[in-house]
């Protein structure tokens, strides 16, 4: 199958069953593109999500433009770009006109908080899989604590990005 037609399709398929928003995609999005298809390593991987926070926009769209520049140039990007937001962009068009109607259902409401818990083991599971590969020694353990602890203490996110980048660069 065409490397173009794949990285549609793959986008499609993450697009249209992953519930969440990006991060919780992102178990998807890792096993199609590192294990499945093997398109990037998992240190890429792990990159593309560092760069898919800095820059603007979902981490969905930035992960796929990402994966799909990587895998065939720019017209991959727009593959895996257009799969990823194929059927949200459906959905939302047929939807625009109901949501007025249900916003006050109390099925929606119960359904959408029966959601909430499954969407955080996603990204918790997401999580406890990169740290193998994020905090293989002392020094990525040193920068995770500090992060942790200035994202507690309400820094800025930019800030921590910016203290971890100098930190990797004085500690690697």
């Amino acid at each position: 199958m065409d490397i173009l037609l794949k990285l549609f399709l793959v986008f499609w398929k993450i697009g249209t069953f992953a519930f969440g928003g990006g991060m919780a995609m992102l178990p998807l999005i890792e096993r199609e593109v590192v294990t499945n298809y093997h398109w990037i390593s998992k240190e890429t991987f792990i990159d593309i999500i560092g760069i898919s926070q800095m820059t603007p926009g979902p981490i969905a769209i930035n992960s796929a433009t990402f994966v799909g520049f990587t895998s065939a140039g720019v017209i991959g990007s727009i593959a895996a770009t257009s799969g990823v937001v194929l059927t949200s962009f459906i959905l939302v068009s047929i939807l625009h006109h109901f949501v007025s109607k249900f916003k006050d259902s109390k099925l929606l409401k119960a359904s959408l908080l029966g959601m909430r818990p499954a969407i955080i083991a996603l990204i918790f599971s997401v999580f406890i899989k990169l740290s193998y590969t994020s905090y293989s020694d002392i020094s990525g353990l040193i920068i995770a604590s500090i992060s942790l602890f200035l994202l507690f203490k309400k820094a800025h996110p930019i800030l921590v990005i910016l203290i971890s980048a100098t930190l990797g660069i004085i500690l690697y």
